[in-house]
């Protein structure tokens, strides 16, 4: 496989898959948070240092039809040009010959953006024939659009065939594999996963798989309740997966035999309403009483959780411990973002992956602190989990 400090882009087209799927405002249709965009910046500049060319494609959203122009990635050219410091010309497609006239003309240093790939359903299908279109576009194919990479589409995952030696990751997804294989697969100790969340159910296939990498697990969130019923506590009007109760029982037996130190919250800021106006109090977990829910990790089980973390070396945050959008509710999550910055700052390398874990901690402002925070959503979640990823593979064959 051909890794990206070793290529030689002088005087050549690179067509580089980009996640700038990006929020909008809906009014101004301006960029409002441009972390992807930022986060794709050290590859471009990488390629045109180099002597090259650059052709990005992405797609915005989820537009029904080419007629979707508040998806138009025409909103974005501004911002992109920005970020880069560049001139970011725009193609006005994805294919068809206006937007290859263009390419053709684009010199060594430029930048050029096509139009959002998804205004064609042969994007989202996987179409051979479309993603042969695009390969046209380049002399060689960088993918670092992690975030899209659990996506078998003409993009992702085809059109890499069309580069059979000129085909590579970028910066950023380097940095993600590098990342996660670094947590799982290092030799040092203690590693400390916390997996929070609302549900088990979305969460079981992930804390199967750490069982025999980590040595704690603290479970946080909505699903630690379901963990806590299984054990025959009272759990009030808390959320609660009861098809998932003996499941829950099921990793707790697993937690046991491996040897692995399983933490659940011993105590709850419980609330009398899904409100941030709602009173609060908070009491042992085990005796939430009826007509109250627990939203949120208590003082003593934040205390327990950072004593865990500032002893770890390895440390994976996926999940929050809490309803962290609401300021009543915060406090688990923050103390848990501050102990992961502390033992971060004690030389644990320390991951965030997840979205809301990624959303907690960039509310927070602690982003910087911490050693990497993945862009990927869904695609880091089912890395973790062990799936091989389309367009993973499709550089890697």
């Amino acid at each position: 496989m051909v890794q990206i400090s070793d290529y030689n882009f002088e005087g050549k087209r690179t067509l580089m898959r980009v996640d700038f799927n990006v929020p909008l405002d809906k009014q101004t249709m301006e960029v409002t948070d441009d972390t992807r965009i930022r986060a794709a910046k050290k590859t471009i500049d990488h390629i045109l240092s180099k002597g090259g060319s650059v052709v990005l494609m992405s797609h915005l959203g989820r537009p029904k039809s080419a007629g979707d122009t508040e998806f138009s990635l025409k909103h974005i050219v501004a911002h992109t040009e920005k970020v880069l410091g560049v001139p970011v010309k725009f193609g006005g497609d994805c294919i068809g010959e206006a937007a290859y006239e263009m390419i053709a003309s684009l010199a060594k240093g430029e930048v050029m953006m096509l139009e959002n790939l998804r205004f064609y359903p042969e994007e989202t299908a996987g179409d051979r024939a479309f993603a042969e279109k695009l390969a046209k576009y380049g002399d060689c194919y960088v993918n670092d659009a992690f975030g899209t990479a659990h996506r078998a589409h003409a993009s992702t995952a085809i059109v890499a065939d069309f580069f059979p030696s000129d085909k590579m990751f970028g910066f950023l997804i380097e940095g993600e594999i590098k990342s996660v294989d670094k947590v799982l697969n290092s030799a040092e100790k203690p590693l400390t996963a916390i997996v929070g969340g609302a549900k088990v159910s979305s969460k079981i296939t992930i804390i199967e798989m750490l069982m025999d990498k980590v040595d704690n697990l603290i479970v946080g969130g909505g699903m630690a309740f379901t963990f806590v019923k299984a054990k025959g506590g009272k759990v009030g009007s808390s959320l609660v997966e009861d098809d998932f109760l003996e499941t829950a029982k099921r990793i707790m037996e697993l937690a046991e035999k491996n040897g692995v130190n399983l933490y659940i919250p011993v105590d709850a800021i419980i609330a009398d309403a899904f409100s941030n106006d709602a009173n609060t109090k908070e009491v042992n977990i085990n005796e939430i009483p009826d007509g109250w829910m627990g939203l949120d990790a208590g003082i003593q089980s934040r205390k327990d959780c950072e004593a865990i973390l500032l002893d770890s070396k390895l440390i994976l945050w996926n999940g929050p411990m809490g309803v962290f959008e609401m300021e009543k509710f915060s406090g688990g999550t923050i103390a848990v973002a501050n102990a992961i910055v502390a033992a971060t700052q004690k030389g644990a390398f320390s991951l965030i992956g997840g979205g809301d874990s990624v959303a907690a901690i960039n509310q927070f402002n602690l982003a910087d602190k911490v050693s990497y925070v993945s862009t990927g959503g869904g695609a880091m979640l089912e890395y973790l989990e062990g799936i091989e990823l389309p367009g993973i593979a499709a550089i890697k064959n």
